[in-house]
């Protein structure tokens, strides 16, 4: 963007927000909660992204595909910053990412589960002893049962539905 003006921070989220979750493609890095900052330092943009976890194996994917999506914009002095404090949660996707998700067929996480700092319930919940109720994505219903606590990616559970019996992926808390 050499002679150019800089495009307004506005602009640059709604570009950030086209670029598709690697894992999950019908939600965006910015549904995913995962682009905590962008602010322009001088003339070099600086976006600060926090992954889903530390080991997430789609990190290095996420950060080649904002660079290529905003090299496609036209900006050429950008740096992406890496922030691991606060930890990502399942409380930072938007009310519209938990749709889509909804919509997609993975059931999104449960309100207010993700970060309520008490460890016996994140122990039960890993442990698979919690009594959260998962709702079935497709139908509706509250009579799901957990399959796996593995599903296709790290971030999710497998569950099948009792009434419906569809089996559908649950997007575990964090």
């Amino acid at each position: 963007m050499t002679g150019a003006a800089l495009p307004d921070l506005e602009t640059v989220r709604h570009w950030l927000s086209q670029v598709p979750d690697p894992e999950i493609p019908v939600i965006s890095l910015t549904d995913l909660g995962i682009i905590r900052e962008v602010e322009w330092q001088d003339d070099t943009l600086v976006v600060t992204v926090t992954p889903t976890y530390s080991g997430c194996p789609a990190t290095s994917v996420i950060n080649l595909d904002i660079e290529a999506a905003l090299r496609a914009k036209g900006i050429q002095k950008l740096r992406l910053e890496r922030q691991l404090s606060p930890p990502w949660t399942t409380d930072w996707i938007t009310t519209e990412g938990r749709e889509k998700l909804r919509a997609y067929g993975i059931a999104p996480p449960v309100d207010g589960t993700a970060a309520d700092g008490r460890l016996a319930g994140r122990v039960a919940r890993l442990a698979g002893t919690s009594n959260l109720v998962i709702a079935c994505p497709r139908c509706g219903s509250a009579k799901t049962e957990k399959v796996s606590q593995f599903g296709s990616t790290p971030c999710k559970a497998s569950y099948r539905c009792t009434d419906c019996l569809e089996p559908f992926d649950y997007f575990k808390c964090i």
